[in-house]
């Protein structure tokens, strides 16, 4: 069977390479057959599990469309010798045909196939090159706010800004998180505004940016509902918390159903968090300063000791 297609993409491949001949009678060459002829050769390679031939006739079918000027053409072959790649295990060469497939189709105007390349290929990538999908994400957040679909640029910016997160590059998630944040404020999600709030807050605070954590909270009152809503009130806790070094408060508070319940990645941000100073509670100090005050009671005490007088 594999041979039989082998010998199948073999003769297609003969087809293409006559098409592409000029002559005496013939002055330009057929792309538009030709291309037809690598495509076939393409998928007959593919079905016989010849990966690297078939992403070979793929390229040689992008070449024969873009001679013909059909790009967008052109750019599903790109993409297609990108997946033949992927077969072959060979990510970062699949991901810069995937992206110029991407651009081809921008040219093209067709910016949502383009946007549906760049989501592809973060996904294939996300594992192995985390750096690479967040940027390819962004890419794709991009594109869809340029063409005002702001609920898929958002979900795309969440994809990043949660990869951000888990590679612990805090700066740049407190960012990706912000530009959610007012996303969604512009599309009146506003109790999402509140989760993106708890988000910002975490990363702030494993930041040890007490002062950005705040202002976060501060600048949400002016969204509507929050300073009302369970998410503020939890916040003001956590805050208080960690600012009075009260690593059980902090805890509490992250152990909540409210902040368990978040996004896997911010959910661990949450219960990792640990106050400054090694969680040393001002509380703590009260029961040693009474005892210290047992044994030297101060001018205050001796004065009320014989404030009713002298029987």
């Amino acid at each position: 069977m594999a041979a039989q297609k082998i010998n199948e993409g073999l003769e297609h491949l003969a087809k293409a390479e006559k098409y592409l001949k000029t002559g005496f009678l013939k002055w330009k060459p057929d792309y538009d057959s030709a291309a037809s002829e690598y495509g076939k050769a393409a998928v007959a390679f593919k079905n016989a599990k010849q990966f690297e031939q078939a992403k070979d006739a793929c390229l040689r079918e992008a070449v024969a469309h873009e001679n013909n000027r059909a790009l967008f053409h052109a750019a599903k072959a790109y993409e297609q010798a990108g997946m033949m790649l992927k077969e072959m295990q060979k990510l970062p060469e699949a991901i810069q045909l995937i992206e110029k497939a991407s651009t081809m189709y921008l040219e093209n105007g067709t910016p949502d196939t383009a946007a549906m390349a760049l989501e592809r290929a973060g996904k294939l990538i996300e594992n192995v090159d985390p750096e690479k999908a967040v940027q390819l994400y962004q890419q794709t957040a991009n594109v869809f706010e340029n063409e005002e679909r702001l609920r898929q640029a958002v979900e795309l910016l969440g994809k990043a800004s949660r990869l951000l997160v888990r590679g612990r590059r805090f700066d740049e998630a407190a960012l990706s998180i912000q530009k959610e944040k007012n996303i969604y404020k512009e599309i009146e999600n506003y109790p999402t505004c509140y989760k993106k709030t708890i988000a910002q807050v975490l990363v702030h605070l494993h930041r040890s940016d007490y002062v950005a954590a705040e202002r976060c909270v501060r600048e949400s009152y002016s969204i509507p509902g929050f300073s009302g809503s369970e998410d503020c009130a939890a916040l003001e806790q956590l805050l208080e918390g960690y600012d009075q070094q009260d690593q059980d408060q902090v805890s509490e508070v992250c152990n909540s159903p409210l902040f368990k319940y978040m996004d896997n990645d911010y959910a661990k941000l949450g219960l990792s968090l640990v106050v400054p100073g090694g969680g040393i509670k001002k509380k703590s100090a009260a029961p040693q300063a009474k005892s210290e005050g047992a044994t030297a009671p101060t001018a205050e005490e001796d004065e009320d000791e014989y404030a009713g007088g002298l029987c």
